[in-house]
């Protein structure tokens, strides 16, 4: 079962990255041509990077999240 998992993560990491490429490529596309984005909801923009965090071993999301959580609690 540990290949089912590692194989499943790849294809979320792999599908992520795509996702970023082909979402916000037509997010920016659209945003600069003067076209309305109001079509493109919130999630759509989120939910490839989502794909990446799950994509990630446990360490590496673990790692993210320590990152988040200096990032937004430092004192600047």
């Amino acid at each position: 079962m540990h290949w089912l998992e590692t194989g499943l993560k790849r294809i979320m990491l792999v599908l992520g990255c795509l996702g970023v490429f082909v979402i916000y490529g037509g997010f920016f596309y659209l945003l600069f041509s003067g076209r309305s984005t109001a079509a493109i909801n919130w999630f759509y923009l989120i939910s490839p990077w989502l794909c990446i965090f799950f994509g990630l071993s446990k360490s590496q999301q673990h790692q993210v999240i320590q990152w988040f959580l200096d990032k937004f609690n430092s004192k600047h």
